[in-house]
């Protein structure tokens, strides 16, 4: 895959920049947007949930904070992913391009997105009395992860398209389900502990979960956390590819 991206380096560098021009074209605030709209939802589920459960949740902001960063990348890069094919589907059914080449553009743009906004998280730390540490580096884990696991459900989803418009709908009904089983604005504690480690089944909340471990209690999850973050962006991304090479000449015929 690298050295096919390597020979396409010029198409992928051209569809990334597409991509940005696209997706900012006629606004104001061009890729400010990409700050602003985590920003807003961070607002928002301050200002509603504050009272519930900002009380009795240390450093609540830093809390939420992690939880929309995770968030708004996953949902960005899965569904910009999910639509990479079917919207250039009028090259690779000209041209004999790696159709993954699509998809790691999209992702690359949510990439940016996610690392300006985590710049802006580590700001509001600064401020909110929270002390940085060596143990910030061990984030790097679950940024990777969460990298290659997007990549793996947006190729799902981009072949799932492919076959079936209503993936988009379901997809969009699924999203909003799982934001309310990742423990986005209120804490697992308040469940029993069986109920607590179906939790760990939600790939999201592991990565949401290790964000907040590092940042706001300077701890480094266990390695049952790391093993089963690695199970799931390695089923994912298996999934992902095998779907991509068992339909890969099928889906010239579908779009």
């Amino acid at each position: 895959m690298i050295k096919k991206l390597m020979q396409h380096r010029f198409l992928f560098e051209e569809l990334v920049k597409r991509d940005f021009k696209t997706k900012y074209k006629r606004t104001v605030l061009g890729i400010g947007w990409s700050l602003l709209s985590p920003l807003l939802l961070l607002l928002v589920l301050k200002l509603v949930f504050t009272e519930l459960y900002g009380k009795t949740t240390p450093h609540f902001s830093i809390y939420l904070f992690c939880g929309v960063l995770v968030w708004n990348y996953f949902t960005e890069a899965t569904k910009g992913g999910m639509r990479s094919l079917m919207d250039n589907s009028g090259i690779f059914t000209k041209v004999n391009v790696p159709k993954y080449l699509f998809l790691l553009s999209k992702n690359v743009q949510a990439l940016i997105s996610f690392l300006l906004t985590l710049v802006i998280l580590f700001i509001f730390v600064a401020f909110d009395t929270l002390t940085p540490s060596l143990r910030y580096f061990s984030l790097f884990y679950p940024i990777i992860c969460l990298v290659l696991f997007n990549i793996g459900v947006g190729m799902i989803l981009s072949a799932l398209f492919i076959f079936f418009r209503d993936t988009q709908y379901l997809y969009e009904i699924f999203t909003r389900l799982l934001m309310y089983l990742s423990a986005i604005f209120y804490t697992v504690d308040r469940f029993s502990e069986q109920a607590q480690q179906y939790f760990l089944l939600n790939p999201l909340y592991l990565f949401i979960r290790y964000f907040r471990s590092v940042i706001i209690e300077n701890a480094v999850p266990d390695i049952r956390f790391h093993l089963l973050i690695a199970v799931d962006v390695l089923v994912a991304l298996g999934l992902g590819c095998w779907m991509y090479k068992k339909n890969n000449t099928k889906f010239l015929y579908y779009v």
